[in-house]
């Protein structure tokens, strides 16, 4: 078969990076640039071809670096531009690539821009941020202009007590949304935030909150469907606007289209396979690629993330299927992945992370992620099967700024009642974006070896690191770690058939066991999972020819077997 020329990025893997939470390289107790820099021969020999950085610019950190104070410098205790041109080169040197977080729905409130634009409403930078009047109730008493939820609970609108009008921030009040409606706040976003680091090297960008830039400028009230709170989800107000296509075919012109720029966009609350297509065909000069959240969406509370409902197998299969099959016959491309920083762990998530199980059903998912179509994303610590933090952690031990606003705003809600308290803790303890944020575990000594600080790390290390860490499994053939390694060369082997096969489902209602397969030509593929920790009969699909074991995740299998052991996993190549 000839292979076709592609895009470098089609056929990689990537690997994300939280800066804070990798490695610690100068005893300070948070992560840093040189500590990743020192850990790339690791990321090398995983089999990684691309790293993902989360935010690492300056930034006085009320959201983990999201709220971004200077494009243009590095928050100081990870580093240096200089620190990162060095990793730049360390990635370059080694046939890898490097992408950034590129955060421009909005600021912190520190940055310049923002501080311009507050002084007064006559200042020139007035309009690079979206601020309104107050309404009025009946009562004469102050309203935010509308009834918009910040993601970080509360109203999406704060008050300026100097210039006595409305800003809008949907998330943090200290993360206020710049107007892309402003053509200079748009210039200004493409030289500071994209053009400084493209020039340095950097092959691209995972573009946050990428549909929420073109909100209209009408911002009405949303629909009511929280009763007896002000506040209501407002996702389908500001989400996909009138402008959101132009603004990101003006991007392609002015920037991205003038380097071999990689970009993967966050895509929520778009539910529609067509409209997402819009965004990613190759011919309309959009993005690459999105992420779709509806597998780490799984569970999630209807009116609040944080009011865990669960989910039933045919709903992650259907997710999956929905997302591996959209781009056929498209000019489109998708992406793989179950974890990143703002979310629960998949082992914990989506498998078994009891004792007897862990290793076995981490396996399995890294079976099943490397048979998937489309370009790989694995997050830190997945590769060795981190799990959630025990339920046994106190919200006292969270850092999370959505899961501590969502318990406190319980709190007062129901004047601490122990029992919406503890519902409110079962979720997060499935849920929270902190379990992904928890230090890499690197070995066995005090702080997962992820720091040398006396105190401890700036965030409590898992009660496991002992028994779930990177120097005890990368010498031991049958970990985690060195089953990932082996699955990505097998993905990377057969790329033709699992990296760009079409997708097929079958038998979609049974809530035991998954089974798809991958074509592509005359080449098949039969992946067959169990999701349960007892064993399972799983149906041959009318496939025909002769099937032969590829990989799996259970020593001893011979292939023949028609019954899976719990949370096993296999790949049949199909002759």
């Amino acid at each position: 078969m000839t292979i076709p020329t592609r895009p470098w990025w089609k056929d990689s893997t990537v690997y994300q990076i939280y800066p804070s939470s990798f490695l610690d390289s100068n005893g300070d107790g948070l992560g840093d640039i040189p500590g990743i820099v020192s850990k790339i021969d690791y990321l090398a020999s995983l089999g990684i071809d691309v790293i993902w950085l989360s935010p690492m610019y300056d930034s006085p950190q009320h959201d983990m670096g999201y709220d971004i104070s200077d494009y243009e410098a590095v928050y100081p205790p990870y580093g240096t531009v200089a620190d990162i041109e060095t990793l730049i080169s360390a990635c370059h040197s080694r046939g890898m690539k490097l992408i950034l977080d590129l955060v421009v729905n909005h600021t912190s409130d520190e940055h310049k821009w923002f501080q311009e634009s507050r002084s007064s409403k006559d200042n020139a930078k007035r309009d690079w941020y979206i601020w309104r009047p107050a309404k009025y109730n009946e009562k004469g008493e102050r309203m935010p202009p509308n009834n918009w939820r910040s993601f970080f609970s509360g109203s999406a609108w704060a008050w300026d007590e100097h210039t006595q009008e409305y800003y809008l921030h949907l998330f943090a009040t200290q993360q206020p949304d710049l107007n892309w409606e402003n053509p200079a706040t748009r210039q200004a976003i493409y030289d500071s935030a994209m053009k400084f680091w493209l020039d340095k090297g950097v092959d691209g960008f995972r573009v946050d909150t990428v549909n929420m830039y073109s909100k209209g400028t009408e911002l009405p009230d949303a629909p009511i469907i929280d009763e007896g709170i002000f506040e209501q989800p407002a996702s389908g107000l500001f989400c996909n606007g009138p402008r959101m296509h132009e603004f990101l075919r003006e991007m392609n012109t002015q920037v991205l289209g003038k380097y071999d720029a990689m970009t993967v966009g966050e895509l929520p609350h778009t539910p529609d396979p067509a409209h997402v297509l819009r965004y990613i065909g190759s011919g309309d000069k959009q993005l690459d690629m999105v992420f779709q959240f509806d597998i780490v969406d799984l569970g999630i509370g209807h009116t609040h993330k944080y009011e865990y409902q669960g989910y039933k197998l045919p709903e992650l299969k259907a997710v999956v299927a929905k997302w591996q099959s959209f781009i056929e016959g498209s000019d489109g491309w998708t992406t793989a992945f179950c974890e990143n920083h703002d979310q629960g762990r998949s082992v914990s998530r989506f498998a078994s992370d009891a004792p007897e199980w862990r290793e076995r059903s981490a396996k399995m998912l890294a079976l099943m992620m490397c048979a998937l179509t489309g370009t790989l994303f694995i997050y830190q610590g997945q590769e060795i099967g981190m799990i959630n933090a025990p339920a046994s952690w106190p919200i006292e031990d969270y850092k999370d700024i959505e899961s501590i606003n969502y318990y406190n705003s319980v709190a007062a809600r129901t004047n601490n009642d122990p029992e919406a308290l503890d519902r409110v803790m079962k979720s997060i303890q499935i849920l929270g974006r902190d379990h992904a944020r928890i230090p890499m575990q690197w070995d066995d000594s005090p702080y997962a070896g992820f720091t040398t600080k006396k105190d401890g790390a700036w965030m409590r290390v898992h009660d496991e690191y002992r028994s779930i860490n990177v120097a005890s499994q990368i010498s031991n053939p049958k970990s985690v770690l060195n089953f990932w390694k082996k699955m990505l060369k097998v993905r990377k082997e057969y790329r033709e058939l699992f990296i760009h096969g079409a997708f097929e489902a079958y038998d979609m209602d049974d809530e035991k066991t998954f089974v798809f397969g991958k074509r592509i030509g005359e080449s098949r593929a039969i992946v067959v999972l169990n999701f349960t920790g007892v064993e399972q009969e799983f149906k041959r699909p009318g496939v025909g020819g002769k099937w032969e074991l590829l990989a799996g995740n259970v020593e001893g299998v011979d292939g023949t077997e028609g019954k899976l052991s719990p949370w096993e996993g296999r790949i049949y190549l199909v002759k």
